[in-house]
């Protein structure tokens, strides 16, 4: 439920990188604090409640994803009069830096997270990883991650190419090997594609009673935007934190992706790549009778005029 006396606060008057933290800083000094970890990550915390939603996003997806330039986990959380905490990335980092590590532990030594009653960690793709990893630090949490890699250690996942920049880091160390890191939660709730072969490579290195791996077909390479995009996110992160998500939670929510046109033409799009031409026009019959949208209408026109 939200409250609609809290005060949101703005940050989009920002030009630059440099302004944004700037402001952000102001704005720490006000809901909570703002703190610059070394030059590759800030953390900014804003406290207003007893749950607790940490997130691990990156400085640029901040800024361009609108949302008067806040971060994510302060935009669910402050309206439910939550508390958030943003572990932000400068850059592609995949959250491996000394300064954060000893950040993390300082919260681990002056029990931060043992004054809230409920403590949800989140992140997608690089974030999804961060979550997952660095929630060892708050055992009994809940971890919702979108399309996470366990790891980009060599050793172990040679097989993902896709960050080869990444490789330069230590996957190693402290809060290293997701899968291990996250053995203390509660739950834990991976959300993948299983037709994106790597993700679900990384999904199923996700193993135990605690795990719940919930598998989104065609949902793509960007679950956080697809999400969004027809309105599952912010209702799934509230029923993380208000403690009712369940894998038959998601899957109710996942059922929106039907009667949206996106999703749909996406679908569409990769009916057309099989050259199967009956289920093709199965499928766009079947989309324009759940939505009015017009390109859908003209897919189906053309393939109805080349079965004739």
């Amino acid at each position: 439920m939200s409250n609609d006396t809290i005060e949101m606060f703005d940050a989009s008057e920002a030009e630059t990188d440099a302004d944004w933290l700037s402001i952000l800083e102001e704005i720490g000094e006000e809901a909570g604090y703002f703190s610059p970890l070394g030059d590759k990550h800030s953390a900014f915390f804003s406290d207003l409640g007893g749950v607790l939603l940490v997130s691990f996003e990156t400085l640029s997806g901040v800024r361009q994803a609108g949302g008067g330039q806040m971060p994510l986990g302060y935009q669910i959380a402050a309206p439910r009069g939550w508390s958030s905490l943003t572990i932000l990335a400068h850059d592609e980092t995949w959250f491996r830096d000394a300064n954060l590590y000893g950040y993390v532990d300082r919260l681990i030594d002056d029990a931060f997270f043992e004054d809230f009653d409920r403590v949800v960690f989140y992140g997608a793709g690089m974030g999804g990883y961060g979550a997952a990893a660095f929630s060892v630090a708050a055992p009994g949490c809940t971890v919702l991650a979108l399309a996470p890699q366990a790891t980009l250690d060599t050793d172990v996942a040679e097989w993902d190419r896709r960050f080869l920049r990444a490789r330069r880091f230590d996957f190693n160390t402290r809060f290293g090997y997701a899968p291990d890191m996250s053995e203390g939660c509660e739950r834990v709730f991976i959300v993948y594609d299983p037709i994106q072969q790597v993700d679900a490579v990384h999904a199923a290195l996700f193993k135990g009673a605690h795990v719940s791996r919930l598998r989104a077909r065609n949902i793509g390479r960007d679950p956080q935007a697809e999400l969004a995009r027809i309105n599952v996110l912010r209702p799934l992160l509230d029923a993380a934190c208000d403690g009712t998500l369940t894998p038959q939670r998601f899957y109710s929510l996942w059922r929106a992706r039907r009667d949206n046109p996106h999703y749909l033409g996406r679908l569409i799009g990769r009916l057309q790549t099989l050259k199967r031409p009956a289920l093709l026009l199965r499928a766009l019959r079947a989309a324009n009778k759940r939505v009015d949208h017009p390109q859908l209408k003209q897919a189906l026109a053309k393939v109805e005029a080349a079965q004739r």
